[in-house]
């Protein structure tokens, strides 16, 4: 990460000799009072990779508007596409959310409307405000082919319902809602049966809510895990002030999980599981399965080993990966990675601070993987580089060799693809080394996702909007909201150098791009 002109040296003695210590002091003397404060969290960028992707375009999908008209421009894309699955029923047909409102199947590369969710909740629904609002996700419950059930996470306008959350921020704008659907004919290619409403989350600003929800993939029908649903809330981007991904009491900047066939919860849609690790403690949600989150935005399974991984979308400076384990604290806002987050800076540079001698006290679970947002000289430490990680997957399909074994994810805004070795990520053992991979079109030109993905959004040209998806063979799928497309991975290519065939991304310096 290169250091801004306007920020202030460390001086760190150790190994200095006495001449290159009376430099450093005097350098520092001139730029101002001396600080702890950190401003290159991940020295080592990630690293240009010989290993390519050849992409082949899977699917195009019909352009979509938000309701009710946005005022961020940056809303306004081909099809707000979030993800892409194979339904547990064999029939070979993906699903594909699109935040406008569509859930689309998509079987031999051709979708169809199958449930409209916008409609359904009309006029509460709306996609017009944040960057995540709408019809967010689906998840398919692993015996949907014989009971017909499956899951979707839509926002609704406070404003515009008498509903009433079941949990909430203080000045509640809009509520994350997890709706259970049942079908009457599981095999039918258009919806028809009945929902219901399962659990309802407040939030008080218009960003970092609700943004996954699934099942394990790799729980057996014996274990205890199945059948359990999983589900991601972000602290509600209230600002770094906001306590309540360390509060206990409130589901916000948590991971939970429930059992959406109980009834033991408060309000009686849903259950607690037993074994979660905060079952029985005063003053705590049964719900939750680990606390400290800002924007956890995707999460996923190694198919392989069981172990979860989760894209943690930062604030200041750093992207990370997570693995996660029952009763985690990852630390937010307390902690931004491995770093303390100082709140209380009145220098906007100085955010991130090391951490204290006595830090295993604390408990905070630390990023197995990370990188950060190597801002140019001269920024001020205040404008939205547009850098934010976008979660994906550990590949264990059959297709690809060369892949196998590497959590392949990427940047979503500027449309990065990288990787690490998910033998490599090992809790309390540093970070695991990044590498970008190179990206090929099916006619072999060497590419980026910008190029594939056309125009940005209005006043962001290069915002790609990425996301990951896989099948239920582990063969993994890219989208971008852009121009509503779906890229599968249908080979690699191994590169004569490093930096050969590797289109360099476009600057995001001064582009007000995050998803912050």
């Amino acid at each position: 990460m290169r250091t801004p002109t306007t920020r202030r040296p460390v001086l760190a003695a150790a190994g200095l000799t006495a001449a290159a210590l009376v430099l450093s002091i005097l350098v520092a003397v001139s730029a101002g009072p001396a600080t702890d404060a950190v401003y290159d969290p991940v020295p080592k960028m990630p690293a240009q990779s010989r290993l390519g992707l050849v992409l082949s375009e899977y699917a195009s999908f019909p352009r979509s508007t938000p309701t009710p008209a946005p005022v961020d421009q940056r809303l306004m894309r081909t099809a707000r596409i979030n993800t892409i699955m194979e339904l547990p029923d064999g029939s070979g047909r993906r699903a594909v959310p699109d935040l406008n409102g569509n859930l689309y199947l998509v079987k031999n590369g051709v979708p169809h409307v199958y449930l409209d969710v916008a409609a359904t909740f009309a006029p509460r629904f709306f996609s017009g405000r944040g960057l995540g609002q709408g019809f967010g996700y689906v998840t398919f419950h692993p015996e949907f082919g014989s009971n017909g059930r499956f899951y979707t996470l839509h926002t609704e306008q406070a404003s515009a319902t008498r509903k009433v959350p079941d949990y909430a921020q203080s000045g509640t704008i809009y509520h994350g809602v997890i709706t259970e659907w049942t079908a009457a004919d599981p095999a039918a290619d258009t919806f028809a049966g009945t929902h219901r409403e399962v659990l309802r989350i407040g939030f008080g600003g218009p960003i970092h809510g609700v943004q996954e929800i699934n099942f394990n993939p790799t729980a057996k029908p014996d274990d205890a895990d199945y059948g359990l649903l999983y589900v991601a809330v972000g602290d509600g981007g209230l600002g770094v002030r906001n306590g309540d991904p360390q509060n206990l009491g409130m589901p916000h900047g948590k991971l939970l999980r429930i059992d959406p066939r109980g009834t033991d919860s408060a309000n009686g849609r849903y259950g607690i599981p037993p074994a979660n690790p905060f079952v029985g403690r005063n003053g705590a949600l049964g719900e939750i399965y680990a606390v400290g989150f800002r924007d956890p935005h995707r999460f996923s399974w190694d198919l392989a080993t069981g172990r979860m991984f989760l894209g943690h979308i930062g604030e200041h400076a750093v992207e990370a990966i997570d693995e996660v384990r029952a009763g985690d604290n990852f630390g937010w806002s307390e902690r931004e990675g491995s770093y303390v987050f100082d709140k209380a800076a009145t220098n906007p540079c100085d955010k991130l601070l090391p951490l204290p001698a006595d830090d295993e006290r604390y408990g905070y679970t630390y990023p197995v993987a990370a990188y950060d947002h190597d801002p140019p000289p001269g920024w001020d430490c205040t404008s939205d580089l547009g850098v934010a990680v976008a979660g994906g997957f550990v590949y264990r399909g059959h297709d690809l060799p060369a892949l196998r074994g590497k959590y392949v994810f990427g940047d979503l805004v500027d449309g990065r693809v990288l990787y690490t070795e998910a033998n490599e990520m090992r809790r309390g053992a540093g970070l695991a080394p990044i590498h970008r991979l190179a990206l090929f079109d099916a006619a072999g030109n060497a590419v980026r996702m910008q190029d594939l993905s056309g125009p940005g959004a209005p006043g962001d040209p290069a915002r790609v909007d990425l996301r990951f998806g896989t099948d239920a063979a582990g063969e993994l799928y890219l989208l971008a909201k852009a121009n509503g497309k779906v890229w599968k991975v249908t080979g690699t290519r191994s590169l004569p150098t490093a930096t050969s065939a590797t289109p360099s991304y476009a600057p995001t310096a001064g582009r007000p791009t995050g998803p912050r």
